[in-house]
Parts: C-alpha cells; structure tokens; sequence
C-alpha cells in the first residue's frame, strides 16, 4: 500500500507544495516550470514502473535515496539531503552538540574503529579508546556497515543504553561494553593560553554556536591574566567552517562595530543579506597571526580573509580549501531537510575565493594567473578563487603532499595504534619525545605505501601521452618509473621532523585527548614557531601589511 502512494497521490502531494513554495519564493517563470513539471512526471512515471515491474525486490526508499544523492552531486559538494535519521548529525555541525555517546568514527582498513573519544563524555567515561574496533552493537555485527550505519545506531535519547562489542588492538579477547547516551556538548575553543612569555594562543575548530563568544572570552581572559600580552596565534587550522553569522561575530573579536564583513549574493535576490559587526571589539590594535591550511573552509576563510582584507592581521601557512558558498537548510517533509547552496558570499574586498573547479569533491588548484585581483584596504593585492593565500606561506608543497596521504590512509593513526599497545602511560606532555622513526618507516613497508610524487606525476602524463600518439614506452621511461617508485619510501625521510610531530600529537590524544594534542603541537610546531617570531619582529610584520 505504501509503494502505491509514494508512487502516485503521496508524491503528486509533494509536487504542489514544491510549486506552491516555488512560486512564493521567486517570480513565475511558466516555460521553466513546464520544464520541470514534465520531467517530474517523467521521473514519478519511471520510479513507479521500475518499482513495480523489476525482476527483484527493491527498497524504494534506498532507490530514492540513491537518485537524490546523485542528483544533488551533480550541482556542488556541499548540497545534501538530510533524513530524518540524520538530523542529529546536522544539530552537532550548527549547534556542536548532538544526542549520543560523544565520539568520533572512521572506516580504518575496512572496520569501524573509535579514532577520537572525547574527554568527559560516554564513550570516555566507558573505557573506550581511540583504535578500538566496534565489532557489534547491541550483538549485531558492524561487518560491511558504514560508519554512517553504526553511528545512526549509536545516536540516541539521552538516558537509553547501548551495547557494544569492542575489539582492542593487541588483546585476544573482546570486551563488552555498556554505554548510558547522553547530550554530547563538544566545545569549539578547545585550548587557549601562553605560547611564550608574552604571545596567546587561541585553537578554534568548528563555528558551532557561541563561537564568537568563546574566542572573546579567550582572549579577553589571556589579557587579563598576561597585562604584558604583545601578540596572539589564532589557530584556524583544519577549521572546516559553521554558522556564517558565527564568522561574523568571531571577526567582531579583532575589528570594530559597524564594519562590513561579508555579503551574501545568490538568485533569490529577497534573500540577499549584508553582514556587519554589532559590537565593540575585544582588541582591534594587538598583533594578529592567523593560521590556515587547506582544511581552512567556508568560515575559517571569511574569517581570515576579512583580517586579510582589512589588513588586520597576518596569515599564515597554506592556501585554504576554497568553499565560497552560502547553505540553508529547507524542510521537505517528513522531518527531513535539504541542506542547498543559495548564495555565494563575498568578503569586503569584493572577491569570493571559492574553487571553481573539483575532482571528486576536492577542489583543484587554481593558478594565480587565472584568479582575479583585487586590493586589502591598504592596498596590498589579493586573489579571488580557490581559497585565501597567506601572506606568509609555509611547508613545501611535497612535504605537504606526502602528510595528506599517510593522513588519508590512516597510517600514523595505525601506526600509534601498534605503538602505545606496548607504551606505559604518558607522565607528561613536556618530557615525552618520539624516537622510534625507523620504527615507522618499517611500518610503511609493511603495508607497501606509496603516494604520487610530482615527478611520478609528470612521468605518468608523459607515458599516457606516448601511448595516446602510438609511440613506443620505451624502457628508459619504465626504468624511470621503478626508480621513482623505490626512492619514495626513502624520500619519506626528508619529511622526519614533521612526521614525528604529528606521531607525538596522535600519542598524546591517546592520553590527554583534544587538549593533550593541541599542548603537544605548540611544542614542536613549525608554523607556531614562525607564528611567534613574526610577533617578535614588528619591522617585518608591519611590512607584510604594507
């Protein structure tokens, strides 16, 4: 019965109140919709004949789901539909806080592992540690779930319990664990305090509710307690962005009331907005050093490209992602929404640095000669599209290459996995140091990593062009490719330093969590090393603003 209605009257339902919402939102436009209603009835014609007539049973909910997906694929990576099921998700990204046992999950050679438990909620309060392999809830095995399955099973009302199965590395025996959901609250200003005699740091890693309010009560409270304070790090690294009216208040932390900070410009022109700061700054004047990288996204880059824009402080470290675009979230029925792309947003030098082109979601690089310029307010050029450019770039673009593939494959976190299981406790941040790199380097071996070298690159589109125009490969080129491929696992070790600072920040989350890790990365990071002589050096920081 219910196949019959989603079918036929349910959907048409659906249809009207699409037209009747369309129709008050933006000026008729009658060959257009004729346009959609006829492949609307199309659609509704084929998904019923297919559901009624195909040789095997199917899910017409997983199959609308499927055309949904690819549908909304088609227009850009950030719009997405939001079941039910999945609202708990989209309240933890606006608010920072969901219903659940307060940890995070990843697929890790092919389980669902436990890659971050957060300090003070349930699944920390329970035992769980990061490794740890989720081998069934409640007796049901996670064997080929997603993560997005097992997590949509962990969600939950506060007070109800769950059962989990837990495999942990090194242990021949699994362990039974009895998890109480709660509120989950993860707060987004995770760590502030000294990072010399005279220099704040302030860690900012997700624009969830209050966020602008958090960052002041920071660096109001590193003020008071530090009357000499000449300088603050504002951390934004791998920042993927939030609320857009968050971006605004946390730029109202450094610049003063009534200034511009960013509009918003999309084909509902009624929904055109401008975005000014509402209140008195908490400090205008103190020398500002803004990290970023490439997991910088869509807040973190008005944020950052504001300060650019107004030259009120100096970034530093990698271009960031390069996501330019506004989201709204629409109801559609059935406590669900879509999440859709309705404006882009523009920052008060007048450019929008969103990337233009992908590949797989990703955005590609854009060269400076195809982005357009625009002018800071002192006069101080900048770029439009893919992403803000620092003004102070640091890392090689090799060096970065090769940490964001032992990143994606999980493989330091594999590797401190293996390594704490044999480790006595963590005593202290400050004395720890990791020497076992040889250790690592053999562990690369053994899982037989590789990453694409830019060399390897080039070699690759010289040997498809060859093939392309019907030359021989010859042996030179084949040689080439097997010489590159051996001195890779070697050429890892140029990259030493800042490997092992990262294996230390991963060991320490194991001990001391969020905060243990961020302690751990102000010891030995380069960019916060940098950060704090350009603080030191007024002459040079005054000219990069110049």
């Amino acid at each position: 019965m219910w196949k019959t209605n989603i079918n036929g009257k349910m959907l048409g339902l659906v249809l009207v109140a699409f037209f009747t919402s369309a129709s008050i939102d933006s000026p008729p436009n009658h060959e257009k919709y004729f346009e959609i209603s006829k492949n609307i009835e199309i659609f509704t014609n084929l998904y019923k004949e297919i559901n009624t007539y195909y040789v095997d049973e199917i899910d017409p909910a997983k199959l609308m789901r499927i055309g949904v997906d690819a549908m909304l694929e088609s227009l850009d990576p950030y719009t997405n539909y939001i079941s039910e099921s999945e609202i708990e998700g989209f309240r933890y990204i606006t608010e920072g806080k969901y219903n659940g046992i307060g940890a995070l999950f990843r697929k890790v050679d092919g389980k669902i592992m436990i890659t971050e438990p957060w300090e003070g909620q349930p699944a920390q309060k329970a035992g769980l540690k990061a490794g740890d392999v989720i081998t069934a809830v409640d007796g049901k095995s996670t064997a080929g779930r997603s993560t997005e399955d097992v997590i949509d099973i962990l969600k939950g009302y506060p007070g109800t319990e769950v059962f989990l199965t837990v495999q942990r590395f090194g242990e021949n025996k699994q362990r039974k664990i009895t998890l109480v959901r709660d509120e989950v609250n993860v707060p987004n200003v995770p760590y502030s305090g000294m990072i010399s005699d005279d220099i704040g740091y302030v860690a900012l890693t997700t624009f969830t509710r209050n966020a602008g309010k958090n960052v002041g009560a920071a660096v109001k409270k590193l003020k008071e307690e530090n009357p000499n304070l000449k300088g603050v790090v504002f951390d934004l690294r791998g920042n993927g962005g939030g609320l857009l009216t968050e971006a605004v208040d946390v730029s109202n932390v450094f610049i003063p009331k009534n200034e511009m900070v960013v509009t918003t410009r999309g084909k509902v022109k009624d929904w055109d907005r401008s975005f000014k700061t509402l209140n008195k700054p908490v400090d205008e004047e103190i020398p500002l050093v803004v990290l970023i990288d490439n997991g910088s996204a869509s807040a973190s880059e008005i944020v950052s490209g504001v300060l650019q824009d107004l030259d009120r402080g100096v970034l530093l470290g990698q271009r960031s992602y390069g996501k330019g675009l506004v989201q709204n979230t629409r109801d559609v029925g059935y406590n669900s929404k879509v999440k859709l792309t309705t404006a882009k947003y523009y920052i008060p030098s007048g450019r929008c640095i969103q990337s233009v082109k992908y590949d797989n979601g990703e955005p590609l690089d854009i060269p400076d000669v195809e982005r357009t310029p625009f002018k800071t307010r002192s006069g101080r050029p900048v770029l439009d599209g893919g992403g803000v450019k620092p003004d102070m770039m640091v890392g090689e673009n090799e060096e970065l290459r090769v940490i964001k593939s032992l990143n994606s494959k999980y493989l330091i976190f594999s590797f401190v996995n293996e390594f704490i299981s044999t480790m006595p406790e963590m005593t202290s941040i400050e004395d720890f140091k990791f020497d076992g790199f040889d250790q690592f380097v053999d562990f690369l071996k053994k899982r037989d990593y590789s990453y694409e070298s830019e060399s390897e690159k080039m070699l690759n589109r010289l040997m498809a062009k060859a093939q392309e125009e019907n030359f021989e490969i010859t042996d030179e080129l084949k040689d080439a490719a097997e010489k590159i491929n051996t001195v890779k696992i070697k050429d890892i070790t140029k990259y030493e330093a800042k490997i092992s600072s990262l294996i230390e920040k991963e060991i320490a989350s194991r001990f001391f969590y969020e905060k243990g890790k961020i302690k751990m990365g102000l010891r030995n990071d380069e960019e916060i090393k940098e950060a704090i002589d350009l603080i030191n050096d007024p002459a040079k920081y005054n000219s990069l603003l110049k």
